[in-house]
């Protein structure tokens, strides 16, 4: 008899007492240990088959972890524990980051979204992940202790394919970080999925401009998900070149359509998927510039 859910395979729950001991076991555990957050993704993978991972290290608990900050001078640091409904309820996230709260709060469910972390969700490296894009057009840096100490990744070279970033053995991500976005800034996200909550992404678009020194007087950037290995940003840099017209942002559109490398799967054809990003990246980065000109 086959079953369709089956139950979680048996593992050990360990519960380090510091970053540094985490780390040091991860490593010495390469492929049968896992560091474990909110285990929204972990738990369904473990219980599919799909990670056989004998140990689960707990570091939600660990100095800093649940830290939710923001410095104007330095910025948003995002705790790699802090759940999605509070990065979306909090006041300066809104103020600031409107854009990575709208992400967030298209990811699955409510009650999911308080296990869920954007940690989680970078660090699963899934190529439809919604608030990778966000972290790509705001800039985001990666704080990562390892069996070396801590350090500090880019996010923009962070993904290296499906499932796959460029942590090590022994790397736990502690926190997201993201810098203050000039003045003015304004940005959309837009997703399609099957269903209008909780479903994964057919198609992410996410939109960010602010004022600038260039000949329109805007600099735009976007970043694309689910259409390509990892998500990504194409090039932008024709609506700072020239007055910003819904011509030029038809250009942009097409640009962005043809950067992409997307598949066939159960949730949409790569031709349906190429077509979407065409008309979601206009749709978005028209919201965008209207805002900006007002």
């Amino acid at each position: 008899m086959i079953t369709a859910h089956p139950g979680l395979p048996e593992f050990d729950y360990i519960k380090p007492a510091s970053l540094s001991e985490a780390s040091a076991f991860l490593a010495q555990h390469v492929g049968e240990a896992r560091a474990f957050i909110g285990g929204t993704d972990t738990f369904v993978r473990m219980r599919d088959g799909a990670w056989q991972d004998k140990y689960l290290v707990d570091v939600k608990g660990l100095p800093g972890m649940n830290d939710l900050t923001f410095v104007p001078a330095v910025g948003l640091r995002v705790g790699a524990a802090v759940n999605m409904n509070r990065l979306i309820a909090s006041p300066e996230v809104n103020e600031h980051y409107p854009v990575l709260a709208e992400a967030a709060h298209t990811v699955a469910s409510y009650q999911l979204r308080t296990r869920a972390t954007v940690a989680g969700n970078i660090c699963n490296a899934s190529p439809a992940g919604d608030t990778g894009g966000a972290g790509l057009v705001l800039d985001a840096k990666v704080h990562v202790h390892g069996v070396d100490g801590e350090r500090v990744e880019a996010l923009r070279t962070f993904f290296k394919g499906p499932g796959k970033t460029v942590l090590k053995p022994g790397d736990i991500v502690t926190a997201i970080e993201y810098p203050l976005p000039p003045q003015g800034a304004q940005g959309k996200y837009l997703k399609l999925g099957r269903n209008a909550i909780g479903d994964l992404a057919i198609v992410g678009v996410t939109a960010f401009g602010y004022p600038d020194r260039t000949t329109s007087g805007y600099r735009f950037f976007v970043a694309l998900a689910s259409v390509a290995p990892t998500p990504f940003m194409p090039d932008m840099a024709l609506l700072s070149e020239k007055s910003i017209t819904l011509e030029l942002i038809d250009e942009a559109a097409d640009v962005a359509m043809k950067s992409v490398k997307p598949i066939d799967d159960v949730r949409g054809s790569a031709r349906y998927r190429s077509l979407m990003v065409r008309n979601l990246t206009r749709n978005a980065l028209t919201d965008v510039w209207k805002r900006l000109a007002k």
